[in-house]
């Protein structure tokens, strides 16, 4: 009896720890089965947040320039009409094999826009012509020689694959790089289907008209529906550039005078790289426009004349020579910038100083931008007057202003007084009592920063002491002397260099100005060359228009009149 007892508590402890143990199981399959099931719902929930802001942004694409909406129709309405030779079975029972000629040509040739079709038109059809008789020659030299058939054509497949890709490796030669991958691609296709059906010239012509085919399709849906052309594309980029520019350049004047002062210089900035100032990124636009300006001027330049460019060899380069002009001024706008993110800043009531002088310049320099731009897009010639009078004027009187106020942008303490001659005896300069002449009223800063040396010691008092610090953004990047305890301090003579530093700046700021200005007379002639060559038409302004009524007006008298 105590011996079936034991035995039946053991089989019921082993049974209920084997139950345990199913239940433990079952409870981590649940656990297993529920993280699988999140871990499925978060990659779902991943997918369906990217699918929808991949829609968003296809559709805001789309909004933003129907004409890619139009380009993708006009695709899908070439490739239709060309699968139609899959169907064609008489007078060419062939056009049904070898259709997909045709329809690799209207995918490879059909860009965007209409000189980027013709280039790879030209291209594929020039590679595959020359692929095709090369594929003749040879081909008819394999028939005759008989058994050595295959050795002809993989030594003329090396031969041609060698030279043509040694010659596309020419500079001259880049804007064909895709001719020649398809007149090597052209030229081992057709030697190979020659092979297999022994007749060469069949496969080489029925190839050259299914490509002749395909790239006139290509040419009249490109052409006559919804054209999009390069050249008028590489007119608005360049209208974009000076409106760009001419906002970066209000900017910088505008925040310079304001005293605008960045907690953090964006790290993107120092790299060049995109960042959410819109300063930056308007000069910026204009700098990198170069590869996008060439890339459209080799487009332009295969497009038949249209629309207001109905000129043949229309000068599409000198839309190029005037966008390099304005990078040349750019290149000030972007130094404006870096002066409005130094580090070392000249105080604002040394700014308040040439405040209106700055104002003037900016605002004059943006006025000529805005009028160069407006020329541009509506293909004007300028006015007999000179658009730079008045910006020249301004940059005069700036220079005036910094002139009279030099005494501002040095430090007056560290001036020597009558040392040049004792340092320098042998160069016959004159001793301190002789004049010299210095009326720094009407001298530059840089002849008033020459003849410092012979000036007196002049203290200049601010009004408070807090602006006669210079503005620091970061100390700690600054060098800096260490006590015995190891804290950090600023000596005397490093604060009066970051107080100069600071006067300096300004200085800086307004030279770079001064040589934007003096940019512009470039500008100027490059966009005067573009619309001579272009022949923009001319501007009748109401004195001129006044001037050709009367004169009109006084020959109807007279024919009515000729006695008078």
């Amino acid at each position: 009896m105590l011996k079936n007892a034991s035995s039946l508590s053991s089989s019921f402890s082993r049974k209920s720890r084997e139950r345990l143990l199913d239940l433990g199981s079952l409870e981590s399959q649940y656990e297993e089965t529920g993280r699988c099931m999140c871990l499925t719902s978060a990659i779902c929930d991943k997918f369906t947040q990217y699918f929808k802001d991949f829609s968003r942004r296809a559709l805001e694409m789309g909004r933003n320039d129907p004409r890619k909406i139009m380009h993708a129709i006009k695709m899908g309405l070439a490739l239709s009409i060309v699968s139609l030779l899959i169907f064609w079975k008489e007078p060419f029972p062939d056009a049904a094999q070898y259709s997909i000629w045709a329809i690799l040509t209207v995918i490879v040739m059909f860009e965007f826009s209409i000189g980027a079709t013709f280039i790879k038109g030209f291209n594929r059809g020039l590679g595959t012509f020359c692929a095709g008789v090369l594929a003749f020659g040879f081909g008819k030299l394999a028939l005759s020689v008989g058994k050595g058939e295959e050795i002809v054509i993989v030594t003329s497949i090396f031969l041609i694959a060698a030279i043509a890709s040694y010659l596309k490796l020419y500079p001259g030669m880049e804007p064909y790089e895709y001719g020649y991958r398809v007149f090597v691609l052209t030229y081992c296709i057709l030697m190979m289907a020659g092979n297999r059906n022994s007749d060469y010239t069949e496969v080489a012509l029925t190839r050259l008209m299914l490509i002749a085919l395909g790239a006139v399709i290509c040419f009249i849906i490109n052409i006559f529906i919804y054209p999009i052309w390069a050249g008028e594309d590489l007119h608005r980029l360049v209208v974009k550039n000076f409106k760009d520019l001419a906002t970066s350049l209000e900017g910088c004047i505008k925040g310079y005078l304001q005293c605008v002062e960045y907690e953090r210089i964006p790290s993107k900035i120092l790299t060049y790289q995109p960042s959410d100032d819109p300063l930056y990124s308007s000069y910026r636009s204009v700098l990198e426009s170069t590869g996008r300006e060439n890339t459209l001027l080799g487009f332009a330049l295969w497009e038949p004349p249209h629309g207001r460019y109905k000129m043949l060899h229309y000068p599409w380069r000198n839309y190029v020579k005037v966008s390099g002009a304005l990078r040349h001024c750019a290149s000030m706008v972007m130094a404006l910038h870096g002066s409005l993110l130094s580090e070392i800043q000249a105080p604002p009531e040394k700014r308040h100083v040439f405040a209106s002088e700055l104002q003037r310049v900016g605002e004059e320099g943006a006025k000529v931008l805005r009028l160069l731009e407006s020329k541009i897009e509506k293909m004007e010639k300028l006015d007999k007057d000179d658009i730079l009078e008045q910006v020249h004027e301004a940059a005069e009187q700036l220079q005036k202003k910094i002139d009279k106020k030099s005494y501002l942008l040095v430090k007056s303490e560290s001036w020597e007084i009558g040392k040049r001659s004792q340092e320098l005896p042998d160069l016959g300069l004159p001793h301190e009592n002789e004049s010299i002449g210095l009326d720094f009223g009407f001298r530059s800063l840089s002849e008033t920063i020459l003849d410092m040396r012979s000036m007196p010691i002049v203290t200049t008092n601010w009004p408070t002491k807090e602006f006669a610090k210079p503005t620091l953004r970061r100390q700690t990047a600054w060098p800096s002397c260490f006590s015995l305890d190891g804290e950090s301090i600023i000596k005397e003579d490093e604060a009066r260099t970051y107080e100069s530093a600071s006067s300096l700046s300004l200085a800086t700021f307004a030279s770079l100005l001064i040589e934007f200005v003096a940019r512009l007379q470039n500008l100027v002639d490059a966009f005067e060359e573009l619309s001579e060559k272009a022949k923009f038409k001319e501007v009748i302004t109401s004195q001129s228009a006044g001037t050709k009524d009367a004169g009109s007006w006084f020959r109807q008298l007279r024919d009515k009149f000729p006695t008078m």
